[in-house]
């Protein structure tokens, strides 16, 4: 310290706050309070206490026994730029993966851009593999999530996307006409129920999917399992529908 400085002031409690908010980070399925004891070394007691307040605050969220970083979180950095596209990148994948945690079920977001949809970003579970991106955007109808933004497009959008990519058949299972797609009552399509897939796009997988709609911008989350977990598929795709949030949303749509 040079002659003459003054020591600088340092806040304890703010400093074991930071800790805990990092080890979070590093944790993007959760930890419980325990885990994050260890990792940064504080009293448990000490740890509850601060995580009370990050929830309260919203820098940290509590699901099912475990913490996660929270919205607030995600404020602390602008939308703007490319360092704001990554954290809303990162803000996504984090919260696919604590879905596909929960759900214990593969999860994928996807959208509608420049007339093509568009997988933006997985998370693969087991028994499921991740998709492949121009397959994905060929078989719109044929899986959960296209099927969902097919239902969701105007007449003239969806005449003009199966001219581009033909309902051609990926698995016996496969939908052939334009007829047979789902289609969506309005307003409110995110009250509707999940659209789903039987092995239609690839044989030994289910899937659902719930549409996101903010303005003119049109996107799917969905879920998939191996055909042998086809009897969790209801109950993992309400779950889904109450995971649609605000979050996830602004996450989705920033990008």
């Amino acid at each position: 310290m040079r002659r003459g400085a003054e020591a600088p002031t340092l806040i304890a409690s703010a400093q074991r706050a930071l800790r805990l908010l990092e080890a979070a980070a590093r944790h993007p399925s959760g930890a419980t309070a325990k885990q994050l004891a260890r990792d940064t070394g504080l009293a448990l007691g000490t740890t509850y206490h601060l995580l009370r307040t990050l929830v309260h605050d919203r820098y940290l969220e509590r699901r099912e026994g475990r913490y996660l970083t929270g919205p607030a979180v995600s404020g602390l950095r602008g939308d703007d730029g490319p360092d704001g596209r990554a954290a809303g990148r990162n803000r996504l994948d984090g919260l696919l993966g604590r879905m596909s945690h929960e759900l214990k079920a593969a999860v994928h977001f996807s959208r509608y851009k420049d007339g093509e949809v568009e997988l933006v970003a997985a998370r693969a579970a087991p028994g499921t593999t991740t998709a492949d991106p121009e397959r994905f955007r060929a078989g719109a109808h044929a899986h959960a999530s296209g099927k969902t933004l097919l239902a969701m497009m105007s007449a003239e959008e969806r005449r003009a996307h199966l001219e581009r990519h033909p309902m051609v058949p990926f698995t016996p299972y496969t939908l052939r006409e334009p007829a047979h797609l789902p289609l969506l009552p309005g307003p409110g399509p995110q009250r509707a129920a999940p659209i789903t897939q039987y092995q239609e796009y690839e044989l030994g997988l289910v899937g659902a999917a719930v549409p996101i709609v903010m303005g003119s911008d049109l996107a799917a989350i969905a879920v998939a399992l191996p055909v042998s977990q086809a009897h969790r598929l209801t109950a993992v795709a309400g779950k889904l529908r109450t995971r649609v949030g605000e979050d996830l949303v602004t996450a989705a749509f920033g990008l």
